[in-house]
């Protein structure tokens, strides 16, 4: 920080907001948050609709998702750069302007084409718009009230991917799809404006870094390699495809190119020297499988509402609604004690809390009703409410506060990398479980022999089926009990990977979230 008198930056110890500015630019700061996760979800539902006004094929409307979502994965670790070249504020606001001029421009899309280029270049402006807004949060609240900040930002992020697909769904069906690109206009510029007015004045040390040109070439190669080919490995059958070989190849090679330039460079793009703090480490590692395990079994829940239980995407999307609406009530009201127990007792509690969410859905049947369905959406919903909070206070613990962006640009980053991997291990699991599960059940009572199979041919052929028919209804009440039995596989799977995670937990040093600048103890 040498340079940072020449650039007239002030402390790196900015002052404090109090009252109704407090108030109003932590709700920018949060709508902001909300606004960029809820992009990364909301369109997903939406596709259908939206290649039927502008044309083109599901292969091609996929790429409205991938390509926000490698923009992103690119532009999101080099906020910590931005930030210390630019200035934590004016990089921010920046984002947010910048986010909805582009947004603004996917809702006028004239075509697919077009439509793809301007997610692009949302995913890109976006990087700096979740870590910034956490480290803006945490900067401007007093010590005292520093766990509030992190509630706030761990509401915002737990509600935006449950609610995003409700959301587009209704868009879509009731309005029109370009509205949910285009209600991201008047929220932006809201929030820019209320947090450019409050927070202009706070300077942040700057210095005029070079540009690490071989380190973000080797970052966009390794992470777009990976992103297209978690993204398209499924319909090009993965690794059966020279193509997803290659990228896989070009991940590979990249990434560990990338991972000795950026250790070795005297200024790297993406500073991993973070990683020397347990805490960090061990919390980023904690956080990421966590999410990895909650975004994945969130992701297959509705897709197994939607495509066995005949439930409508609207509907499929209120399952999941209770644990967004307890962790909005839960998130400020466990925020007071996040400030006096220990994280690594509240992440603990989160674990537990998952687990058994986990544990009741992996019993789940077919013919499960809309209660018992709902249901472990409760205990998910508490555990969320703790486990932002308690693992970005254990993550940040004892870091200086001018490193709090750089630290929250990397954990959402390998985030996002994380959860790119469950989604792709997920649903390929899924596939193939129900493939296996289906054998076995053929082979147990799916001949015309089996006593089960045979009254059940009867049943339907009685009730007026031909033979034809009723064979067709079993075949494919067994193809609904293999999906069944594959996604409750997976949910086993994530009930045992958040137990795992507590042992972990405890390899940290003990945290408070307002003991120290980063939020933790030293």
């Amino acid at each position: 920080m040498a340079d940072v008198a020449a650039t007239g930056a002030v402390s790196p110890q900015p002052r404090t907001l109090t009252g109704v500015n407090l108030m109003l630019t932590a709700i920018a700061l949060a709508l902001a948050t909300f606004m960029q996760v809820l992009d990364s979800t909301i369109a997903n539902v939406s596709v259908p609709t939206i290649i039927g006004d502008l044309g083109g094929n599901a292969s091609q409307g996929a790429w409205i998702i991938t390509a926000f979502a490698v923009a992103n994965g690119i532009s999101v670790p080099i906020t910590g750069w931005l930030i210390l070249r630019f200035g934590m504020v004016r990089t921010f606001v920046a984002s947010v302007l910048l986010f909805t001029i582009a947004s603004a421009a996917c809702g006028f899309a004239w075509n697919l084409e077009s439509l793809i280029l301007f997610r692009v270049i949302q995913g890109a402006v976006a990087g700096p718009m979740m870590p910034g807004s956490q480290a803006l949060l945490v900067m401007i609240f007093p010590p005292s009230q520093r766990s509030y900040a992190l509630a706030i930002w761990g509401m915002t992020t737990l509600v935006a991917p449950i609610f995003g697909p409700i959301l587009g769904g209704y868009i879509s069906d009731n309005i029109h799809w370009s509205w949910i690109f285009l209600v991201n206009v008047p929220v932006g510029v809201l929030c820019a404006w209320v947090c450019w007015i409050n927070l202009s004045s706070i300077k942040t040390p700057t210095k005029k870094l070079p540009v690490d040109v071989i380190g973000f070439s080797l970052l966009v190669l390794w992470v777009g390699s990976l992103q297209i080919m978690l993204d398209t490995g499924k319909d090009a059958d993965w690794f059966n495809s020279p193509i997803i070989v290659a990228q896989a190849v070009v991940a590979f090679i990249c990434f560990f190119i990338w991972l000795i330039w950026e250790t070795t460079e005297k200024h790297p793009i993406v500073d991993l020297s973070l990683f020397k703090s347990r805490n960090f480490t061990a919390g980023t590692i904690v956080f990421c499988l966590g999410y990895a395990a909650f975004f994945g079994g969130n992701l297959l829940m509705p897709l197994w509402l939607q495509t066995q239980l005949g439930y409508i995407a609207t509907w499929a999307g209120f399952v999941a609604a209770p644990a967004g609406a307890v962790g909005v009530i839960m998130t400020p009201l466990l925020a007071r004690f996040t400030s006096k127990v220990d994280a690594r007792i509240m992440a603990t509690i989160a674990c537990l809390a998952f687990a058994l969410s986990y544990s009741m859905r992996s019993s789940y049947s077919p013919d499960a009703s809309f209660i018992d369905l709902m249901l472990p959406a409760i205990p998910l919903g508490i555990g969320l409410s703790m486990f932002f909070v308690a693992l970005m206070t254990i993550c940040l613990n004892g870091l200086p506060q001018m490193q709090i962006a750089q630290a929250t640009a990397l954990i959402t980053f390998a985030r996002l990398i994380t959860a790119s991997f469950a989604i792709s291990a997920s649903t390929v699991y899924w596939d193939r479980q129900e493939t296996v599960h289906q054998t076995r059940i053929a082979e147990t009572s799916g001949s015309q022999t089996d006593p089960m199979w045979a009254d059940a041919l009867r049943t339907l052929t009685e009730g007026g089926a031909s033979a034809a028919q009723a064979s067709g209804v079993l075949i494919q009440e067994a193809i609904r009990q293999a999906y069944t039995i594959a996604i409750l596989d997976i949910f086993h799977i994530c009930m045992l990977v958040t137990i795992g995670l507590i042992p972990l937990i405890w390899l940290t040093r003990r945290a408070v979230a307002n003991s120290g600048p980063g939020g933790g103890a030293h």
